[in-house]
């Protein structure tokens, strides 16, 4: 985290640092958390997701900090926020969270009332809701989901029994990690940028398992292959590139599938929403999607690649979520419609627009 990065995320704020209350540092590639307690001490909201960082650090001085987003990072325990005493909610959402007795360090966070831990392996574990309601007593919603007295009530008969549990998913978490940093073959970001496109190309064929180790790499790969991008000259014989257009010459938003990816698309009655499930690459790397959700129509941009699907009804982007599958990899969207529904038509399987230009 460099100053200059601070003062260029804050703008609006006329690039003050000393007097910022919110600052957004998402998708940096950021590895290593530094300074922020010292240059930015009135803090109240950060937001961090879309990183690479793997310990929380170097914020426990930042007394007034309310919410902090650490979704889609590297993060593998809790640690090093008990000094900050205003948190009111912390988003962990698809971490590599193993540890979750770690959530014994926000005891003292007497605040902290909404807690994410979606998409962590410790989630897996049996228990894991008690535990953490039966650890956190300040807590009123956890994933989500409203913490009932009744809810409280019952993990806290069963939270010795569940404790022994947890602990014994952590010591297979711990000796699976271990066994998975071993295989790790991470290299220096200056050797990733003197690959050729041939291996980079290899690079991106093959099957690696989703590791904070693979993760990161992923990321000094895109880097690297930005950069290779940005360097490269345009040959001026070369023939143009087709231009993908998204919008009709009215305006309107078009079907596009220009990464051909093969994908469903449904009506959900019970909760009056669309559901998108898009089958990206299981090992694809989150940073390289984004999801852009308007009222008519919902856009995925994979690794720069656009999928545009056009919506028959409004929906409310304020309210829409999106999602990994945690078994498949797949990119879940779900869409809330502004007007409820009135009949019960399934949109079905709708893999025909496969190949939507």
């Amino acid at each position: 985290v460099t100053e200059e990065l601070v003062r260029k995320r804050c703008e609006h704020n006329d690039r003050e640092i000393g007097s910022l209350e919110e600052l957004s540092l998402h998708q940096e590639d950021i590895e290593k958390l530094e300074h922020l307690q010292h240059w930015c001490r009135n803090l109240k909201i950060l937001l961090l997701h879309s990183n690479l960082i793997s310990k929380i650090e170097n914020l426990g001085k930042l007394k007034y900090l309310e919410y902090v987003n650490f979704s889609l990072n590297n993060i593998e325990k809790i640690e090093n926020l008990e000094g900050c005493e205003s948190l009111n909610k912390l988003d962990f959402t698809l971490n590599f969270i193993g540890e979750l007795t770690s959530v014994d360090t926000l005891k003292k966070n007497i605040h902290l009332e909404t807690l994410y831990l979606s998409g962590n392996p410790c989630t897996d574990y049996p228990g894991y809701r008690d535990y953490v309601i039966a650890t956190l007593p300040q807590l009123k919603q956890l994933d989500g989901i409203e913490i009932l007295p009744s809810d409280r009530i019952k993990a806290m008969q069963q939270y010795e029994k569940i404790r022994e549990v947890i602990l014994q998913e952590q010591r297979k978490h711990a000796a699976k990690r271990e066994r998975q940093k071993l295989g790790s073959k991470m290299k220096d970001s200056e050797d990733y940028e003197n690959l050729t496109r041939e291996q980079l190309q290899e690079y991106w064929s093959e099957v690696n398992e989703y590791t904070p180790e693979t993760k990161t790499e992923t990321a000094k790969v895109a880097r690297a292959c930005r950069k290779k991008d940005s360097e490269q000259k345009e040959d001026p014989t070369a023939p143009s590139k087709r231009t993908i257009r998204l919008f009709d010459k009215q305006g309107n938003p078009l079907n596009v599938n220009e990464a051909k990816i093969p994908f469903r698309i449904e009506e959900n009655d019970e909760t009056n929403s669309y559901v998108l499930d898009l089958s990206v690459y299981k090992y694809l790397d989150t940073n390289l999607l984004e999801v852009d959700v308007q009222p008519n129509y919902v856009r995925v941009m994979v690794k720069k690649k656009a999928f545009q699907l056009v919506l028959q009804e409004e929906v409310s982007p304020d309210r829409s979520i999106a999602q990994r599958s945690q078994t498949t990899g797949h990119l879940v969207v779900t869409m809330p419609k502004v007007m409820p529904s009135y009949d019960n038509n399934n949109l079905g399987d709708t893999n025909g627009l496969y190949y939507c230009k």
